[in-house]
């Protein structure tokens, strides 16, 4: 997890200055100058208690930098069709904006938007298992 977020804050920072190619000569800019224009990305937890939860979920990942943690236990433990059509629905909005989504253990997803990759390891989860049979 920790190269997996240096990996991306060295994807998104700045060097120490960049020159930028400006009639016919060069300007440079100072990475302060350069901070301010940048986007962050935001981690945000959401907790998915009912189908009507997945709607501030996607709304935060079509709005740009956001990848999210989904505490799916909730919506487990209380209805498994109504918890297998929202993942099915985050599933879809994830591949449309060509991101990626995963199981995090048994109770937890992370869906990722296209910047971002999540790593697989050799064996999948519970969590992934049950993602997979959903598909069919």
């Amino acid at each position: 997890m920790k190269n997996f977020l240096s990996k991306l804050k060295d994807t998104f920072s700045a060097s120490e200055s960049e020159t930028l190619e400006a009639d016919g000569g060069f300007l440079e800019l100072e990475a302060s100058e350069i901070q301010d224009k940048k986007a962050k990305i935001i981690i945000k937890p959401f907790m998915l208690e009912s189908f009507e939860d997945v709607k501030p979920v996607l709304d935060a990942l079509r709005a740009g930098y956001t990848i999210v943690l989904l505490n799916i236990a909730p919506l487990k433990d209380k209805d498994i069709v109504e918890l297998k059509r929202a993942v099915n629905k985050l599933k879809k909005t994830a591949e449309a904006m060509n991101g990626d989504i995963a199981g995090f253990g048994e109770d937890w997803l992370v869906i990722a938007p296209a910047f971002a990759e999540i790593h697989r390891g050799k064996q999948p989860t519970a969590a992934q298992a049950d993602l997979e049979d959903s598909d069919e």
